[in-house]
């Protein structure tokens, strides 16, 4: 796509003084105005002429570091364009166009090349920064090229046509560790015995019982305790936590469905169930991602593993709310079950939806409520059920919130 109209405002009047040469000559009869029109008019067709016969055969490339940006976080953008031209071209100036979920500053000098008719393509590298202002996956491109002729009469846009998709990816909170639930709350790692041979890292002392190798008597222990006692080894054993995005869109506005990042309260709790998640995987935790109706969102996370879990979070990217709402059926994926830390997340939330939440209380050593929009006392009713509740209708709550639950439940171990 070029410019209607190839001339500059210099080439503009350049044209506009040929003509009125032409006017004048015909009515006072000077001949030489003549001439000097068809001069003006010969360097306006030469230098529109300048502009074609160096057309270009470019090639677009581009890559981002890191791979995939996050909402609120930079990324370097690197533009390597394969150039060859017949002829010398004089500097321009290039531009990329950025959708709405990226901003950055995408423009700059393109350098002045010089003739190329035999040899390769020649790489110019562009390069700019980028932020990400909405989750999703954005195409970069086209970028254009504007070039004017040496004598700045003439003008053309070139515009290479190649987009290169970013993906952004939720933000993600730094919360504080569970620090205080070591052993109580299954928090960090806690051990399970296990019988000799089965790969141990520490030993414990037990009763001796008939059928034990003499082998594997305990001698301190038994002489401290004054019977027989044998050594058995203590495994390691990750424990296990549950976060639960409730994608159902009636807890959100009906853009959810839409596209990614179309509504703000959605996109708190994307961002909250990434930044939940990177913390107990960190603190140790194997984490469960699930919607409320008990489908997987991600594979199971081991702990300690952030490379999955910056895995999940990039699939993040394209996460949207879907159709149905079983935020009040959620209880029965934990029946039966005694698992870790749960960590349900959801938008609008009554005192119903608490109600229903409620048997989950006694299947969680920590069950976490954070909320977008609560309606007026369901908080309380969910706290009094035994919940550790926040709200997070802003990004810049997710961590006060996160700390009142984790403060609260953290005094009822202590106590």
């Amino acid at each position: 796509m070029n410019r209607l109209w190839p001339l500059t405002a210099r080439g503009t009047g350049a044209l506009v003084l040929a003509i009125a040469c032409f006017i004048i000559a015909n009515e006072v009869g000077i001949p030489e105005l003549v001439y000097f029109g068809m001069l003006l008019v010969a360097v306006l067709g030469a230098s529109i002429a300048s502009l074609y016969l160096t057309r270009r055969a470019d090639t677009v490339a581009r890559s981002f570091m890191p791979d995939v940006a996050s909402v609120g976080r930079d990324a370097r953008v690197t533009v390597r364009v394969g150039v060859r031209t017949a002829f010398p071209t004089p500097p321009g100036v290039w531009q990329d166009t950025l959708p709405k979920g990226v901003a950055g500053d995408a423009h700059g000098v393109f350098p002045a090349l010089g003739s190329g008719l035999r040899g390769s393509d020649r790489i110019v590298e562009l390069t700019y920064t980028v932020t990400g202002t909405r989750r999703g996956v954005h195409p970069i491109g086209p970028l254009s090229v504007r070039s004017t002729d040496p004598f700045g009469l003439a003008r053309r846009r070139n515009i290479f046509g190649e987009k290169t998709h970013i993906t952004i990816a939720p933000a993600v909170v730094d919360l504080p560790a569970l620090r205080n639930f070591a052993g109580e709350a299954g928090g960090m790692l806690h051990t399970t015995t296990t019988q000799l041979g089965q790969g141990a890292d520490n030993l414990i002392a037990r009763p001796y019982v008939p059928g034990d190798s003499m082998r594997r008597i305990h001698w301190r222990a038994t002489a401290h305790r004054d019977e027989l006692m044998v050594r058995q080894e203590e495994q390691e054993s990750t424990p296990e936590a549950t976060v639960v995005l409730d994608r159902g869109v009636l807890r959100w506005a009906g853009e959810a469905m839409q596209a990614p990042g179309a509504d703000p309260g959605f996109e708190i709790a994307v961002s909250a169930a990434a930044s939940v998640i990177a913390r107990l995987a960190h603190d140790g935790y194997a984490v469960e991602v699930i919607d409320s109706d008990g489908t997987q969102l991600a594979e199971r996370i081991d702990g300690g593993d952030m490379i999955e879990v910056e895995l999940v979070i990039n699939g993040f990217a394209k996460l949207m709310a879907r159709r149905d709402d079983h935020l009040q059926q959620l209880s029965r994926v934990f029946s039966g079950v005694m698992t870790g830390p749960v960590v349900v997340i959801t938008g609008r939330f009554d005192t119903a939806d608490a109600a229903a939440l409620a048997p989950i209380v006694h299947h969680s050593t920590l069950p976490v409520l954070l909320t977008v929009s609560p309606s007026a006392g369901s908080l309380e009713r969910a706290a009094d059920l035994g919940w550790r509740v926040g709200r997070i209708g802003e990004e810049s709550e997710i961590t006060p919130a996160w700390v009142n639950a984790v403060d609260r439940a953290a005094a009822n171990v202590l106590q």
